[in-house]
């Protein structure tokens, strides 16, 4: 049984108030809501249920296009991205793979060129490793799509190795370069744009800067990262430890205006940080004493505040083009959705209180598309009766309400996996984006395939139709 208790809340300037929620009008499948995608036109079309968020009432069937690794993951996990074009972009595997018509078709950037001009000569891989790499991949405000792999252990001096993937929005070309850094063991990257332009001093001057850090060193200790101001040569870039005091400076965090590249520009959750409108790059409660942190157009750190002089509530949080703040807070078995118009000072908030129904939340990611007034939650949990369950809730039309209209469980839900080297059965992160007609894509595993598959919307609200135009 399936059990979602959901409180909805408002807060302000930093105070939560409990009050009734309204329970949102069951969906009219017929009238409003249109296939934008032919289910028949796929190889491996599946129907998901889709029920009231509020109580067990099954409202009907959702077709989702349902994908594997042969589209770009990898045993454990998918890497997924959007772009304001429409491409779906999955590094979850080797190369950046991608596709431009909703995943009839797919493409992958494999290098062909020994090296570079200015970038290091790669090593080869050893037989036997090959098909191990895997990466990240967002795309920055001007189009680029900035991207890292990993080639873990490629070669007979078993260094791991770096390759910068780019892909050019203006020349509309991919381009790449081998890097080395320091580290002896890097794993799977999180990825994200600095705005500019960039002064970077010795890492140079730019549009914008790529700076990426790694999945190992960022949970173990704070080594730092990679920053490219070119997005192929990345150089070691040094973080300030989580006790410095460092001078303040208050970041405007109220936008207006924004285009609809910022739905896209979201990086994964776990780059805990997101870049900022006016310039820079903004890390919630970095600091041990839960003060912000913000990198400059200069790359130089600050401790931070918003300009009222608060700290915002969450690691997690994000711009899209409408300019609402949102900010996601994971506490137990419960996660509270924030909303900000005002950089922060006050809140409306909504609280997914999952502790009926499961043990212990596993994995998450949530993305928002201010063109269509949409926000998606995506969770996996392992549930009270075993299973782990993947869902996601839908709250169209946030600017009205953060309350969620319909919630969808993804895939089967009869599969017991985790995340983690050697674990048997491998999901080892969420991931997730929305397309700019509003269809969301989304990561899960279920027992009809050994490895994690991603599932594209098809059944979506007519009027997002109208959005576009």
């Amino acid at each position: 049984m399936f059990v979602i208790l959901i409180v909805s809340a408002t807060a302000t300037a930093g105070c939560l108030e409990a009050v009734e929620s309204e329970i949102s009008a069951e969906i009219n499948w017929d009238e409003d809501f249109i296939y934008v995608d032919d289910p028949l036109t796929h190889s491996d079309s599946r129907n998901f249920i889709v029920s009231s968020p509020f109580s067990n009432e099954t409202w009907g069937n959702s077709s989702w296009a349902v994908f594997g690794n042969e589209e770009g993951g990898n045993c454990c996990e998918h890497y997924l991205a959007g772009t304001k074009e429409g491409w779906i972009v999955n590094f979850g595997g080797e190369y950046p793979t991608w596709s431009e018509d909703r995943g009839h078709t797919w493409q992958e950037y494999q290098p062909t060129l020994l090296s570079q001009i200015g970038c290091l000569e790669p090593k080869p891989t050893l037989p036997g490793q090959e098909g191990l790499g895997e990466g990240s991949i967002v795309q920055a405000t001007n189009g680029d799509l900035i991207s890292m792999g990993w080639f873990p252990y490629p070669s007979a001096s078993g260094a791991d190795q770096f390759y910068a993937f780019l892909y050019d929005a203006e020349d509309q070309e991919w381009s790449w370069c081998f890097n080395r850094t320091p580290e002896p063991f890097y794993d799977r990257s999180w990825q994200v744009e600095v705005i500019g332009p960039i002064n970077g001093g010795i890492y140079g001057n730019g549009d914008y800067a790529s700076l990426v850090i790694s999945n190992f060193w960022h949970q173990v200790q704070n080594v730092g990262g990679q920053i490219s101001t070119d997005g192929l040569n990345y150089d070691y870039f040094p973080f300030p430890d989580r006790d410095a005091n460092l001078d303040n400076i208050e970041v405007n965090l109220i936008s207006s205006e924004l285009g609809v590249e910022w739905d896209f520009t979201k990086p994964h959750k776990e780059m805990r940080s997101f870049p900022v409108p006016s310039g820079g790059l903004y890390f919630p409660d970095y600091f041990i004493d839960g003060t912000d942190a913000f990198l400059d157009t200069s790359l130089n750190w600050w401790s931070a505040t918003n300009e009222n002089g608060s700290s915002l509530p969450s690691e997690y949080c994000s711009f899209d083009s409408s300019s609402a703040l949102h900010c996601v807070i994971s506490e137990g078995n419960s996660l509270t959705h924030l909303l900000s118009w005002d950089g922060g000072e006050t809140w409306e908030n909504n609280t997914y209180d999952l502790s009926e129904s499961a043990s212990a939340i596993e994995e998450w990611e949530y993305h928002s598309s201010g063109i269509h007034d949409l926000f998606v939650l995506n969770v996996r949990y392992q549930s009270s009766s075993g299973p782990d369950i993947d869902v996601a809730w839908h709250v169209r039309e946030f600017s009205e309400s953060l309350i969620p209209d319909s919630q969808t469980y993804i895939g089967q839900g009869d599969l017991d996996s985790t995340s983690g080297a050697g674990a048997d059965i491998r999901f080892d992160f969420a991931s997730m984006g929305i397309l700019p007609d509003g269809g969301s894509f989304i990561a899960y595993h279920d027992s009809s395939d050994p490895d994690p598959l991603f599932a594209v919307e098809m059944l979506l609200p007519s009027n997002y139709q109208d959005n576009m135009m």
